[in-house]
């Protein structure tokens, strides 16, 4: 991950098709790539599908817009996200956008503000169309943020390194290539290549690609569960930090 935590982020909130109950998890996770400068929340606060969210704005200090539906099964609120995520653009106050929603009608937005210089993360379900996760230079999945949440309630340890979840051999070939041609694809002449440049190379090629999603917590783990992968753990210089390069065998 990119450690760009001083990044100024507009986090803007489609409540039409985001659930409330992953407020707290969202704006944890957005906290680790930047500060968020405006929270805004577009919806029909008329209506009683949003009902949930009234009761965590406050304590989230997030600011609702009254978006009305003009037009029975026309999305008033998208149009309102939209103009008002051009509008901060414009201001030149932030750095980069939070687009959360699951509507790939956010598609154009994500590629727009990207051409303006702008980084850009979204967060969705995983029912979230294809060309909206591409469109962002990184997409989150809001059920990886609800495990972790069910995991601090009730007190269960995250995995560690040498557990192997149930899931990861579905997809194990096609995530073992895309690991080899990334590694291949920055190695130096010994074939080693730095994990973190590594982490950067693989949201490039799948903006939704998260260790999170095989149950791991980090890319270092996930990697270790492969018998196909070599790590090399070196000093960095520094007192403290090490430096993690990893290489196909």
């Amino acid at each position: 991950m990119d450690n760009s935590n001083d990044l100024r982020l507009a986090v803007l909130i489609d409540a039409d098709n985001i659930p409330y109950h992953n407020i707290k998890g969202m704006l944890e996770e957005v906290a680790k790539y930047g500060n968020p400068t405006f929270k805004r929340i577009y919806g029909d606060w008329t209506k009683p599908t949003v009902a949930g969210w009234k009761g965590v704005l406050l304590e989230n200090a997030i600011t609702p817009i009254q978006q009305y539906s003009y037009t029975s099964g026309k999305n008033a609120t998208d149009s309102a996200m939209i103009i008002d995520a051009m509008d901060i653009l414009y201001t030149g106050r932030v750095d980069g956008f939070c687009l959360v929603s699951s509507d790939s009608d956010f598609t154009r937005l994500a590629t727009r503000l990207r051409e303006a210089g702008m980084r850009v993360i979204g967060m969705g379900e995983k029912k979230t169309p294809s060309a909206f996760r591409a469109a962002c230079d990184k997409f989150i999945y809001l059920e990886i943020l609800q495990i972790r949440e069910k995991k601090t309630e009730t007190g269960a340890k995250p995995k560690s390194a040498k557990e192997k979840p149930k899931g990861i051999s579905k997809a194990d070939k096609d995530l073992i290539d895309l690991l080899s041609t990334s590694i291949n694809d920055i190695a130096d002449e010994d074939g080693w290549a730095y994990l973190g440049e590594l982490g950067n190379l693989l949201l490039k090629k799948q903006p939704d690609f998260d260790a999170r999603n095989y149950g791991f917590n980090k890319l270092v783990q996930l990697i270790k569960n492969f018998p196909n992968f070599e790590i090399d753990i070196r000093e960095s210089g520094k007192k403290t930090g090490k430096l993690v390069y990893v290489r196909t065998v």
